[in-house]
């Protein structure tokens, strides 16, 4: 499991229509999410479990997906819209996560 991987979200009551899968550890890391990723600059995600017969989207190499703390830092294989953060944490008890994509005001300056 070397891609990252997008699939349709076979719950038809969940309010997060796709699963992302992160190659990370054996299994990988699953995550409910409301649109493809990293199309928009945040989205907020839910852990979740790939179905065996996924209906994918979108598969793309990744050239690093690592796990820094709290944070899994992704690098996709492709020219635009390639790194990506998800970042898990507590809050009032439950566990959450949160994916980003840089956008420019997080961008290094170049010199």
């Amino acid at each position: 499991m070397d891609d990252f991987v997008v699939a349709r979200n076979p719950d038809q009551e969940s309010s997060l229509p796709y699963l992302v899968r992160l190659p990370l550890g054996r299994d990988g890391v699953v995550l409910k999410v409301r649109d493809t990723w990293p199309r928009t600059a945040k989205v907020y995600c839910h852990e979740g479990v790939w179905p065996e017969a996924a209906d994918i989207v979108e598969r793309v190499p990744v050239r690093s997906c690592v796990r820094r703390g709290a944070a899994i830092d992704l690098v996709l294989d492709r020219g635009r819209e390639h790194r990506s953060q998800f970042v898990f944490t507590v809050a009032r008890g439950r566990q959450m996560s949160s994916g980003r994509a840089p956008g420019p005001a997080s961008r290094p300056a170049r010199t």
